[in-house]
């Protein structure tokens, strides 16, 4: 069938037969490299027999599937879910996945911060940054009532934007 939507979040752990269906002409998928919970290391941490880390096959896996589809603002349909909880491994990613967009879970309840998030960008480009609770929750931590929840997250939205612009 039809995607109905611009991106989804997709789970490559069935391999490339589990990722074809989504690579649909004009949408994107971001597959899961290496994600910004504790647990992540558990599996995506683990060094396999050619030398590299299970988040880093997957993340060369990433390119390859999206080499066909590569824009002409030089990235790839295809993006990689990188957390902002692993600043040196996100570096690393950018750096081995330059026609890749990342989409960039972890930024303020779950720890990661502006200057954490620096190395998914190349200059200024190349990355969302996901903060889910600390802007549906931002009302909350203003002290506002829920009635004022848009209003908050929007001061929310742009500290965190003026926060990453500062720093990269």
């Amino acid at each position: 069938g039809t995607i109905d939507t611009d991106a989804l979040t997709v789970n490559a752990y069935l391999g490339f037969d589990g990722v074809e269906p989504f690579l649909v002409d004009g949408k994107a998928i971001y597959i899961l490299v290496k994600t910004s919970n504790k647990g992540s290391g558990e599996l995506q941490d683990l060094v396999l027999e050619n030398g590299k880390k299970v988040y880093e096959h997957m993340g060369d896996l990433v390119s390859a599937w999206g080499e066909k589809s590569i824009g002409s603002h030089g990235y790839s349909d295809v993006g990689a879910v990188v957390g902002a909880t692993y600043p040196a491994m996100l570096t690393e990613l950018r750096e081995r996945l330059p026609h890749t967009f990342f989409l960039v879970p972890g930024y303020g309840a779950q720890g990661g911060g502006a200057k954490d998030v620096v190395g998914a960008f190349k200059n200024g480009v190349g990355a969302v940054i996901n903060s889910s609770r600390g802007i549906l929750c931002a009302y909350k931590a203003q002290g506002l009532p829920a009635e004022k929840f848009a209003e908050a997250a929007r001061i929310e939205a742009i500290r965190m934007r003026d926060e990453i612009m500062g720093a990269i």
